[in-house]
């Protein structure tokens, strides 16, 4: 299923009203009139076009009701930091779709999560395009609408073994603590730089990861989605991230986590920055 955008662009006027428009690039302009659709739909079929600016970016995605899927250990620097083998097969969970942020929204942190150990993942995301079940690597290229950048922010406290009981859901299922955008990429943009696309999160101006993707990631999304999709009905429009490379902080020496009025840049050559501030609005406890 072939994408009919370049870069898909999700946004909200100043009166609150919500809009899909195709971008030229992967930083959209705001305060400029475009030509807005209220659905995905409507663009696709080029129908109930309006007018429209550009007051606010949403996070790209058709829908935002589906559960979000995250994948663990894809990286194999990650994964040597962590200190933990590699696994067969991708680890996977979900986040709640309250987890969904938008690009350049400060996200706004709990007492009870800056508590616990908040911490940052800049990852490859990409957004299915149907439903789909029980497909091969092979297949899952046609069932992917189009890639941009997330963040998998964590609350490590409650991935510890003591803590978690193996399990990661808890620890990363917070609102908010999904970040996406600023643009979805069609697949046929991302692949011109797939084969040398970096990945480079900075903490306020500070580069904490900087990979290319392909050398360092295990599973491609090919393989992340079909082994997602084995008995299980995926639905279209799932957003999902495919994993971290080395450079978390709670790995840093010594550790480095999130603290309040932190700006999270998020680089993915080709598909552009996603930016966010997070902000403890009731303060942070001390727990070690």
């Amino acid at each position: 299923m072939g994408s009919s955008f370049q870069y898909l662009c999700h946004f909200e006027t100043d009166n609150g009203s919500r809009f899909f428009t195709k971008c030229s690039s992967t930083n959209p302009a705001t305060g400029i009139p475009v030509d807005a659709y209220p659905t995905y739909e409507d663009l696709l079929q080029g129908r109930n076009a309006t007018t429209a600016t550009i007051a606010k970016l949403l996070p790209p995605v058709p829908q935002t009701s589906n559960s979000i899927y995250c994948v663990g250990l894809n990286y194999r620097s990650h994964a040597t930091e962590a200190k933990l083998n590699v696994p067969a097969n991708p680890p996977v969970w979900t986040k709640p779709p309250a987890s969904l942020a938008s690009p350049n929204e400060t996200i706004p942190v709990s007492r009870f999560c800056a508590s616990h150990l908040p911490d940052w993942e800049g990852e490859l995301v990409f957004v299915t395009s149907r439903e789909c079940r029980d497909i091969t690597p092979d297949q899952a290229h046609e069932y992917i609408l189009g890639y941009t950048v997330g963040n998998d922010l964590s609350c490590r406290f409650f991935q510890l073994p003591e803590q978690s009981g193996g399990q990661f859901f808890y620890a990363k299922a917070f609102d908010k603590f999904a970040p996406i955008g600023p643009v979805l990429a069609s697949p046929s943009i991302f692949e011109k730089q797939r084969a040398s696309a970096t990945l480079v999160t900075k903490i306020n101006g500070v580069v904490k990861q900087d990979t290319v993707i392909a050398k360092d990631m295990i599973f491609p999304p090919e393989r992340v989605l079909s082994w997602m999709s084995q008995s299980t009905t995926i639905p279209a429009y799932t957003v999902v991230m495919t994993g971290t490379p080395a450079g978390v902080g709670v790995f840093q020496k010594p550790r480095q986590l999130l603290k309040d009025g932190d700006q999270v840049e998020v680089e993915i050559s080709g598909l552009g920055t996603l930016k966010n501030v997070v902000r403890f609005e009731e303060g942070q406890d001390s727990i070690m």
